[in-house]
């Protein structure tokens, strides 16, 4: 229970912290160390073996000022996890986590980043998205739809200092919008060509905007290129490119590909499976325990590849149950398939649900990790 309770304060953040999504030894809580100064005391938080320490102010963690800020064009809450956990992941690359603490960004006010959002125009100079189209009949689609900051400090005598940067941008692959107010909606397709080329642009924007302001002329400045899914989509969108500005500079001449892709399982019509190993595995996994407790409303899974490798599984079963003898004895049911079916070398989330809420929670953090288990309602 203890372990549970852990993973749900980690989860309340927001945030995975943790490179390869390892949050079972978490002590966000429980380890801090602190350092004070005449005005404030900064406490940092200790989370997995390959996490970032969490900088706290005055015992309590910061959130940054632009958390939620969009331009609302495609409402997707599975989108806002990828895009903050996956940008964690990309920082890893530049601001090792033995060095840096890390703290939700703060330098990006809600005037800077609805400017940014906002389309360029008289009014709007530093505006990110295009100007309106004065053509009739003609739309230029809104791709840049959110801003996401995150700051990596060092520590400085009894204090910590901003040594890096990760900023996150959000770019719509389908623009929905409406010709007149409450009228019918439409939208607009946008390619990965079409987003890769408008990010790389506005990132250099961004990173020229970033170091008029105090304390970020001389620090590295890291760039994500998120691709957004639509609205519909029950998967998160995938990071695809990177960049960084080096100290001083205010323009990235060297772009990384990022080869992430995420799909459902099981697949639909013509579409194949990404790794069909795995979508074997999970096949053999949800028959079996459909087989032994028919009134299952729903099987799925999620699925997360680097670079071609599965980094993590996201399982979610829908029951009927509501009786605690028998969701006790489905997680037991539940626990045998998954180690008996589902890939050996990956994370693992098994969530149980009814119709209302999470009944019961099975999961493996890493490779090299045994399962868990805890059911809601329960000791």
């Amino acid at each position: 229970m203890k372990r549970f309770l852990q993973i749900a304060l980690l989860l309340a953040t927001g945030l995975s912290l943790s490179a390869c999504g390892n949050l079972k030894n978490s002590d966000l809580a429980n380890n801090p160390t602190t350092s004070t100064t005449k005005k404030k005391s900064y406490q940092t938080t200790s989370t997995s073996k390959n996490g970032y320490n969490v900088l706290l102010k005055d015992g309590e963690y910061v959130t940054s000022p632009i958390e939620g800020t969009t331009e609302n064009t495609s409402d997707n809450n599975v989108d806002s996890r990828a895009l903050e956990s996956g940008l964690i992941d990309l920082s890893h690359n530049t601001f090792s986590s033995s060095k840096y603490v890390f703290q939700e960004g703060q330098k990006i006010s809600v005037a800077d980043a609805t400017d940014w959002l906002g389309r360029k125009s008289k009014s709007n100079p530093e505006g990110l998205n295009a100007e309106k189209s004065n053509k009739k009949n003609s739309y230029n689609p809104i791709i840049l739809d959110q801003i996401l900051e995150q700051d990596f400090l060092t520590k400085s005598n009894s204090s910590y200092k901003m040594d890096g940067m990760s900023v996150g941008l959000a770019l719509n692959s389908v623009d929905y919008y409406q010709k007149v107010k409450d009228g019918p909606q439409y939208h607009k397709d946008i390619s990965r060509a079409e987003q890769e080329t408008f990010g790389k642009e506005a990132a250099n924007k961004l990173v020229s905007y970033l170091r008029k302001k105090k304390g970020l002329k001389d620090i590295p400045i890291l760039v994500g290129l998120f691709s957004k899914t639509s609205k519909d989509s029950l998967v998160g969108g995938n990071y695809f490119a990177y960049g960084i500005a080096d100290a001083n500079s205010s323009k990235i001449n060297d772009w990384k590909t990022v080869n992430n892709r995420s799909q459902v399982l099981p697949t639909v019509g013509s579409e194949k499976a990404i790794n069909s190993t795995d979508a074997a595995s999970f096949s053999d996994f949800k028959a079996a325990i459909q087989g032994y407790f028919p009134n299952i409303s729903g099987v799925t899974a999620t699925v997360h590849y680097q670079n071609k490798t599965l980094t993590q599984m996201n399982i979610t079963v829908t029951t009927q149950f509501f009786g605690y003898a028998q969701i006790e004895s489905f997680s037991r049911l539940v626990l045998s398939a998954a180690k008996k079916y589902l890939p050996k070398d990956a994370p693992i989330e098994i969530k149980i649900n009814s119709v209302n809420d999470t009944q019961a929670l099975i999961a493996k953090n890493s490779a090299d990790d045994s399962y868990y288990v805890h059911v809601f309602g329960g000791e």
